[in-house]
């Protein structure tokens, strides 16, 4: 039912959007989306606090304790509904994000101020105020669920929408997924060096909540270089009432690294890939590249460096990485790699299906990366010493087009469960059954036989392959028709030539 009025309501906002460009339009809906939800909140709580005759309703101070974000009156949802068809709403709706903004210093330069530009129509902004009125709210935990997976949905249409940009503030939900599901972020500090719109930090809260856990057992750091994105980070989080570090870092993470001296328990990220204009003559004796100075010309092993220097004494970091990380042996990155894996700073690879992303067909991988692979503990136990090894997980095989589309992939849980519980297996952890190499799927291989493949890292090599599926059509039943077929096609290849041909010649 969640995911009807999801699609459904998705699909009447885009048909709102007209020629409008789906990268501004976002801003509009899902600034509204987002003024619902507050007001919601501030008037569920009010009418929650009104039961108490001691509590003064219109104590901004009250509401903050209670993590609700104040809203003052002419900023309310109910006023701005009764005005939807004025002339001046546009400007109504910003002169509300501002109030919000006076109001709740944390939403502080949040929120966009885009309603009342003269190119923006003004029946888009009517429109989408009235279909937000039409989402029924009582004021419970639920609504404000569903408002964060409506959140969480527009962004994603938004980011298959808006292609290979996209990719630059959305991360797939299956990566997200198989990430937050292997590495179980249910306690300690979280971060993400690149945020984009906070996916990973959604993602944490709902596998803890699945879990039973306490969302207030984690603390979210992140930063994001891209403003606009940065935004969408904070309302996203707001809405999930998850309150962490995020900020805004306009010269990069690698540039500038906005927590030198934290670390952090887990840390997730999706980099850009193979971006060559990063500073790295710059920062060439920075003290995170511990296994060996990135080439200038590529920042994906910054990235990883950065993320295995931030990690705690028995910190994870996992890395969406471009699948050229994996064997590249330019510029020196083959002896980053091998001093990763001789260091133990390696504990898994996934190799992921294609079409995961939007509106690029670049293969890519998951790193997972451990600060001291002799300990740790995860889902309440200790992990087994792992030095000296690597688990190699070949997914490649998995995954199917969403329905709808020709172009982009997804797992299925099944398929997610199947990779985390692999990864949980080998690390030791208790489940159904030990971990077991599985021909074409997974094989937990020795460092010295890594060395062998001269450090490459692609699982492909150590998997081997699977087994092949029986069928019972006898061998020379089988041969005949093969052959046959084979035939044909030769046939009408010949056939399609003596055409071709006759109709090339008839145009001399």
């Amino acid at each position: 039912m969640a995911e009807r009025i999801e699609k459904t309501l998705f699909a009447a906002a885009d048909k709102m959007r007209g020629a409008m460009d789906a990268g501004e339009y976002k801003h509009v809906a899902l600034g509204l989306l987002f003024l619902r939800y507050v007001s919601a909140a501030f008037e569920a709580k009010r009418a929650e606090f009104a039961k108490d005759e001691y509590i003064d309703l219109e104590d901004p101070e009250e509401y903050e304790a209670e993590n609700i974000f104040w809203v003052p009156e002419k900023a309310r949802w109910d006023r701005l509904a009764a005005n939807a068809k004025a002339n001046d709403i546009g400007v109504q709706v910003d002169d509300a994000m501002r109030e919000i903004e006076k109001s709740n210093p944390s939403l502080q330069d949040a929120l966009p101020k885009v309603f009342g530009r003269a190119n923006l129509d003004r029946a888009i902004v009517t429109g989408l105020i009235e279909m937000f009125t039409n989402l029924e709210l009582h004021g419970t935990k639920s609504d404000f669920d569903l408002i964060g997976r409506i959140y969480e949905y527009f962004i994603g249409e938004f980011a298959s929408s808006e292609g290979k940009r996209g990719g630059e503030f959305y991360t797939p939900k299956s990566i997200v997924s198989i990430m937050v599901e292997m590495m179980e972020p249910t306690h300690g500090r979280v971060y993400d060096p690149c945020c984009g719109t906070g996916g990973f930090f959604v993602q944490s809260e709902k596998f803890i909540a699945a879990h039973q856990g306490r969302v207030d057992d984690i603390a979210v750091y992140g930063q994001e270089r891209n403003h606009t994105t940065f935004r969408l980070a904070r309302m996203n989080l707001a809405i999930r009432g998850i309150f962490g570090d995020l900020r805004w870092n306009q010269e990069g993470t690698l540039t500038r690294n906005a927590f030198p001296d934290e670390r952090f328990d887990f840390i997730l990220a999706n980099p850009p890939f193979n971006i060559s204009d990063w500073n790295g003559e710059a920062l060439r004796e920075d003290q995170r590249w511990r296994f060996g100075a990135p080439p200038n010309g590529n920042a994906n092993f910054a990235w990883m460096s950065h993320i295995h220097h931030h990690l705690s004494a028995n910190g994870i970091g996992g890395v969406v990485m471009a699948n050229g990380s994996m064997s590249s042996m330019q510029s020196g990155e083959g002896d980053i790699r091998k001093a990763m894996v001789e260091q133990d700073a390696v504990d898994c690879m996934v190799a992921l299906p294609g079409q995961l992303f939007f509106g690029t067909q670049i293969p890519a991988c998951l790193w997972f990366l451990a600060k001291d692979k002799s300990n740790g503990t995860a889902a309440g136990g200790t992990l087994r010493d792992r030095r000296g090894e690597v688990l190699f997980i070949d997914a490649r095989k998995m995954g199917a087009l969403i329905a709808g589309s020709r172009k982009q992939k997804e797992l299925s849980e099944e398929e997610i469960a199947k990779i985390a519980t692999t990864y949980h297996a080998w690390r030791g952890e208790e489940t159904d059954a030990p971990y077991a190499d599985e021909a074409g799927f997974c094989a937990s291989v020795k460092v010295a036989e890594i060395a062998k493949h001269n450090y490459v890292l692609t699982p492909g090599r150590y998997v081997g392959a699977g087994a092949v599926e029986e069928d019972d059509e006898p061998f020379d039943e089988k041969f005949a028709r093969l052959r046959t077929e084979l035939l044909g096609h030769f046939e009408e290849g010949r056939r399609l030539e003596a055409e071709i041909e006759a109709r090339l010649g008839g145009l001399v």
